[in-house]
């Protein structure tokens, strides 16, 4: 959960040339930035003295009213630079366009009710609906869109009782990570009194009676702390219905070990809770049991250490089923009879395969696997004793996941999408091998007229990459080079699989190409690849996307003056530190939501978690690895760098906006050349997460028409 990314008409035509954008140069040269107080902060670590001069911008802009004036500054000056740039507005208007078609989420069934989201199109946030059986008529329980002007309050998890007679659903304000949980009557649609506060990386899990829901909270913070303070003390309460939140049960809590999380999720036969604990972002957990229907029983260890993934699948009787990579880096899956016996005996159930194992349902009686084929989804189905019952048929390259279910009921639902295919629903039949589409998008477009091609590249120490390059039909067989955005992440064991957004698409149908690059720290290729990417190893995600920057240029897919790169949270940090690194190659870059200052990021919010990729900085070892590619400390000044457009938003209490704020200063203050260096600062946002569409499209038009303007992609009127 803590590791873990949107018709026809008159729109104008969007035309990408390769002539040397000679006339933005001129006219978008570097602004007049706002003069930005420096300090004299310093710490020393190790003997190394560290200027922090902008360690003020750290404070939160809903507090200090200096650092808001600064951002009230930054964004004037930002604004008035992407009004000038050429073409913005055509491009806003075809992501608009693109973004106009009705989707829906996957449906989960509970009571003989079907629940799910839809959006027509350019609403800000979906609607979730229900019906009443499959092809029952659908009524609207909850409309998101009604509960802020802006649009930036959000539906975020909701989970149906058993019965499908209750809803809870979290509320998720601004792009904040907390959420107020309510509960809903699905019958009436009436919203109850119950209400629960400082809920955070949480799952909501009913008990099978429909009395009550499991979740996790932190306590509360101090005014003016809610979005810096760190998390700590996560704890897993009872919530009855009917009953305030003050006489809620602690389920589970480790007081003598605050830095722990626990999520908590009963089992499919009810009896059980089951308690996931964890101390990072790492897949290493510690599984606890809980027994529901004995009020003395004592909580029950069944994985310890943290040493290992194991993540509950369902269980049948008294059989669980969990994945782990417990003495298998791609993972299998494995069992364990759960008695009164002293000691349990686990049993492999589905050995590791050659590909890595991303996840596993129990529906029906089988067990769905999903599988990423260097990064591509691919859906096997076993029996309860790992025998093979044939595959799920994917329509090409893309994702495929959802497979939720019972494991009564033989149905389950999934989505397909791909960088040319917005999701289409699939229901699927578990005893009988059939798909049926269940929702279809109808986009404005010809998925047809794109190519997505996967290619592999060397890395410096020679380490075979994979990168999907996506392209017009006629861009790829023409073999000419255009301007192109390369994406990345590198980090938490997370995957980059293929995904539909229109303004990715709106960028490749302009005339150029978008390029997504496997690179190591992800998950792709199971623990080694994490491994190899994170630690004292994090330079190699450097390497992976220079050298996927350098294949894309040596390979004619983009000019030396065309490559433009973005990436967000993790892979802010990405493009922060490889732009530090090698200036020259890039002729623009986006960081968004980035984690700049990598000597103090365990200070804020969930930032400590992230010491497992990082590595600690009051540890010396960790603290050099860290400063050599830190992007607010590795700035060359007196270097030529590529028109800069950072992003972040003033809500965001993942990774907190002095991140940012720190970033930009430095980089305005230091001699850059004559390409502009701005940040874009969004207010009621945060993460992403929740974000608004309006506010979506404007983001997404105002970026790309940034990178367009010095990548040589010309966009008409």
């Amino acid at each position: 959960m803590l590791r873990k990314t949107l018709l026809a008409g008159a729109a104008a035509v969007l035309v990408a040339t390769l002539s040397p954008a000679v006339g933005y140069a001129q006219d978008l040269s570097a602004p007049d930035y706002p003069e930005t107080r420096a300090t004299e902060v310093a710490d020393e670590q190790f003997g190394v003295t560290v200027a922090d001069p902008y360690r003020w911008l750290e404070n939160d802009v809903r507090v200090d009213p200096e650092v808001a004036k600064w951002v009230e500054q930054q964004n004037a000056v930002t604004d008035a630079f992407l009004a000038r740039i050429p073409g913005r507005e055509a491009l806003k208007a075809r992501i608009t366009e693109l973004t106009d078609y009705e989707r829906f989420g996957i449906p989960e069934e509970a009571g003989g009710r079907y629940f799910y989201t839809r959006n027509d199109g350019l609403q800000n946030q979906s609607v979730l609906f229900v019906r009443d059986g499959l092809d029952g008529a659908p009524r609207q329980l909850i409309d998101p869109n009604e509960w802020a002007k802006d649009g930036a309050t959000a539906l975020a998890e909701w989970v149906p009782s058993k019965d499908g007679k209750f809803l809870a659903y979290g509320i998720q304000d601004g792009g904040s990570d907390w959420r107020t949980v309510k509960v809903m009557d699905v019958a009436t649609g009436e919203v109850l009194a119950d209400t629960v506060e400082w809920v955070k990386f949480s799952d909501l899990s009913w008990a099978k009676d429909g009395s009550g829901f499991y979740y996790s909270r932190f306590p509360s913070t101090g005014e003016g702390e809610t979005f810096q303070a760190l998390n700590t003390n996560h704890t897993v309460y009872f919530h009855d219905i009917g009953s305030p939140q003050s006489t809620d049960q602690l389920v589970y809590a480790t007081p003598d070990q605050p830095e722990l999380n626990h999520i908590a999720t009963v089992s499919d036969d009810g009896r059980w809770v089951v308690v996931t604990s964890s101390s990072g972002t790492d897949d290493r957990y510690e599984v606890t049991l809980i027994d529901r229907t004995r009020a003395d029983a004592p909580p029950r260890v069944i994985v310890p250490g943290f040493d290992h993934n194991y993540s509950y699948v369902g269980n049948v009787g008294s059989t669980f089923f969990f994945t782990t990579n417990d003495g298998a880096p791609l993972q299998k899956v494995v069992k364990v009879e759960v008695t009164d016996a002293p000691e349990l005996v686990w049993a492999t159930v589905i050995p590791e395969a050659k590909e890595k194992l991303e996840g596993v349902s129990l529906v029906g009686g089988k067990l769905v696997a999903s599988y990423l084929v260097d990064a591509k989804s691919k859906i096997a189905v076993y029996g309860l004793d790992g025998s093979p019952a044939g595959e799920v048929a994917l329509p090409g390259i893309g994702s495929a996941g959802g497979f939720g279910g019972s494991s009564e009921q033989s149905e389950t639902f999934y989505y397909f999408s791909s960088y040319n295919r917005a999701a289409t629903i699939y229901r699927y039949d578990v005893a009988t091998g059939q798909s049926t589409v269940w929702a279809a998008p109808e986009v404005a477009f010809d998925p047809d007229d794109f190519v997505v091609e996967q290619k592999f590249y060397a890395s410096k120490d020679g380490t075979q990459v994979p990168m999907f390059v996506v392209r017009s039909k006629a861009v790829a067989e023409s073999g000419e080079a255009v301007p192109t955005l390369l994406y990345g992440y590198g980090g938490f064991n997370i995957s980059m699989t293929p995904g539909f957004s229109p303004s990715r698409l709106a960028w490749v149908e302009a005339g150029g190409a978008y390029v997504v690059a496997n690179i190591r720290g992800g998950g792709e290729y199971g623990k080694a690849w994490h491994d190899g990417g994170r630690l004292l190893n994090k330079q190699n995600v450097f390497d992976d996307f220079i050298a996927a920057g350098e294949f894309l240029i040596a390979e004619g897919i983009t000019a030396k003056d065309g490559l433009a790169i973005n990436g967000g949270s993790n892979g802010g940090l990405l493009v922060g530190a490889v732009v530090n690194q090698r200036p020259d190659l890039f002729a623009a870059a986006s960081p968004a939501v980035g984690v700049m200052d990598m000597l103090r990021f365990d200070r804020f919010t969930a930032g400590r978690y992230w010491v497992d990729d990082y590595g600690y900085p009051g540890k010396e070892e960790d603290f050099r690895n860290l400063l050599a590619y830190s992007p607010y400390h590795t700035i060359k000044d007196g270097t030529d760098y590529p028109a800069i457009l950072v992003t972040t938003a003033d809500t965001d209490d993942r990774v907190v906006p002095g991140h940012s704020f720190k970033y930009t200063a430095a980089l305005q203050a230091a001699d850059l050349g004559d390409k502009p260096q701005l940040i874009r600062i969004e207010t009621r946002a945060g993460h992403g997460s929740g974000k608004p569409t309006d506010k979506a499209i404007e983001e997404a038009a105002d970026v790309l028409a940034f990178l367009a303007a010095y990548t040589g992609l010309e966009i008409d009127e």
